[in-house]
């Protein structure tokens, strides 16, 4: 173990922080790709694994299960054992699983490998950020974490398109092969580059409310896939939902009753951090659900290759970037709350105009509806993280920077989950008997994916193989326009709860946010909410608002 310094001990040279920021913006993009990259490969996955819809959701949600899980426990590890420290265990036990999961012959190996991926990326995540906070000064530290902001936001572009690229040229293996080497880079840049900070007398472990949270999270999602995959009545759904509500119940008394708990519910009376908390898990569960749901159609239906489905997507980036930068300005004329309901509103917009598509629908249709949603996610990023910032006070940013973190994993995990599941049960339910006459295993391969499917229907000669082939792209459209229904619903009610609730300006929020905190948490001790670093107290206020600008 290497030794840890505190920010005041460290004096670094520009050339030096140059290097952190370099190493800390590769590391974040190893984790983000890693998010979105495994899409492009799920028709490939499902053929050469035999996958079911189910066992593909979980190969995309046990990595962000994982890292939801796990990133606010391992990030006040970081904070007492040394944040580099962590960062290179996590990065090793990133690449070693990526490359593990190469040899993958088995859908449950490779779910295996994904989630250890996920804790990996759990360790790595809480050091990007508060490594660059320590090591820059307050008057270059904006433009160091506006820097970090545009990667994590990009890294997962640059995964899908890095996938796509690959899987035109090699199989599923190749994106782990390369993730395993990005992880090896990632490794050396670190350890050459990056300091080894700490802040070891603020940082207290919650292992109570860390198994809490965990088992918490964990079987809600996995009772939300087994209950669309099998009926909410069967009993694995059914066990898995129990614990979820025992394990989220155990977590939110514990952290009442707690000195130093993981995280404090009396935080949720602050409008703001509310407010924004909803709006951020609402906007990424949107997100990473469409991007399950929709490079799929892309390749299944109309025929893209993965790389060509990637570009496909750029055009939501090119909406996103400028929409972003004109957000906080609207925020400011119109009001914080104003900017997000209309956000979330128009996301769900795009998500109903995307569920009028059919089997019959070309790109530009698509892309109507991928603009209108890309447009919304910009909308509402911004002024939901500037909501939790806003809430709390300089001493409390590192609570409203984990949050921020929290809620994304969070967000995506749920949006893979709800809307794969709801895509699976609308799948299943319309394909129906279409496998009438064929051989029990090509039966159970039409009906486990739409990829297997269309690989069914090509075997089949003559009309028979066409009319297969057409009612499975019949039953993807089906499946695909129910997952995006429901997550219209699920993002208007989240736009509904943040209109009644969410702070009208964010800078009303500032002049008063040392005495809504002190009130709203009714004397609550709020040193030990979350146990890991608070840069802020180092005058990072103004970086940690840039985040999502």
């Amino acid at each position: 173990m290497t030794t840890r310094q505190t920010v005041s001990e460290m004096d670094i040279s520009p050339a030096r922080r140059r290097g952190v920021l370099i190493a800390m913006c590769l590391s974040l993009v190893l984790v983000v790709a890693s998010v979105s990259s495994l899409n492009m490969a799920m028709p490939q996955l499902a053929v050469s694994l035999s996958a079911s819809s189910s066992a593909l959701t979980w190969i995309a949600d046990g990595y962000t299960v994982a890292l939801a899980a796990l990133v606010l426990p391992l990030g006040a590890l970081g904070d007492r054992l040394g944040r580099r420290n962590v960062l290179l265990a996590g990065t090793a036990l990133f690449g070693l699983a990526a490359l593990l999961a190469v040899f993958a012959g088995s859908t449950s190996f490779l779910i295996g490998c994904r989630v250890l991926m996920g804790v990996g990326a759990a360790m790595i995540m809480p050091g990007t950020l508060s490594t660059i906070t320590a090591v820059f000064p307050a008057n270059e530290r904006g433009k160091a974490v506006a820097v970090w902001s545009a990667f994590s936001v990009s890294g997962a572009i640059i995964g899908m398109l890095a996938a796509g690229g690959l899987l035109e040229v090699w199989a599923w293996q190749s994106t782990f092969v390369v993730t395993a080497v990005l992880a090896a880079v990632s490794f050396v840049a670190a350890l050459t580059l990056t300091p080894n900070t700490s802040d070891p007398d603020h940082a207290r472990l919650d292992l109570v409310g860390t198994g809490l949270s965990a088992v918490g999270i964990g079987s809600l999602v996995f009772g939300i896939i087994e209950g669309a995959d099998k009926g909410w009545t069967d009993p694995f759904a059914l066990i898995g939902l129990c614990l979820a509500a025992i394990g989220l119940s155990g977590f939110v008394l514990w952290s009442l009753r707690a000195e130093h708990p993981l995280l404090d519910p009396r935080l949720f009376k602050l409008r703001g951090f509310s407010a924004g908390s909803i709006g951020i898990t609402a906007q990424f569960l949107g997100a990473f659900g469409f991007f399950f749901v929709g490079l799929q159609f892309l390749q299944l239906i109309l025929g893209y290759s993965p790389l060509k489905s990637a570009v496909a997507l750029l055009p939501m980036i090119l909406a996103v970037m400028p929409t972003s930068q004109l957000a906080p300005r609207l925020a400011t004329r119109l009001g914080t709350k104003t900017v997000m309901v209309t956000g979330l509103s128009l996301m769900a917009v795009g998500f109903l105009t995307l569920a009028q598509l059919d089997a019959g629908s070309g790109y530009l249709s698509f892309m109507g509806g991928l603009l209108i949603f890309g447009i919304g996610m910009a909308l509402a990023g911004t002024p939901a993280t500037t909501a939790i910032v806003s809430s709390l006070p300089a001493a409390k940013q590192g609570v409203a920077s984990a949050m921020n973190d929290t809620t994304r994993e969070v967000g995506s995990a749920l949006g893979i989950a709800i809307l794969g599941s709801m895509f699976s049960t609308g799948y299943h339910d319309a394909i129906g008997g279409a496998t009438a006459g064929l051989p029990a295993d090509a039966a159970h391969a039409v009906t486990e994916s739409a990829a297997a499917g269309l690989q069914v229907a090509a075997r089949v000669p003559g009309d028979a193989g066409t009319q297969l082939a057409h009612t499975v792209h019949t039953a993807f459209m089906d499946g695909m326009s129910s997952s995006l229904t429901i997550g219209a619903i699920v993002v208007i009610a989240a736009a509904a709860i943040v209109a009644c609730i969410g702070p009208r300006r964010a800078s009303a929020a500032v002049a008063s946010v040392a005495t809504d905190a002190t009130d709203a948490t009714e004397g609550a001790n709020l040193d030990g909410v979350w146990n890991i670093s608070d840069p802020a107290a180092h005058g990072a206020v103004p970086a940690l608002a840039l985040v999502e600008a």
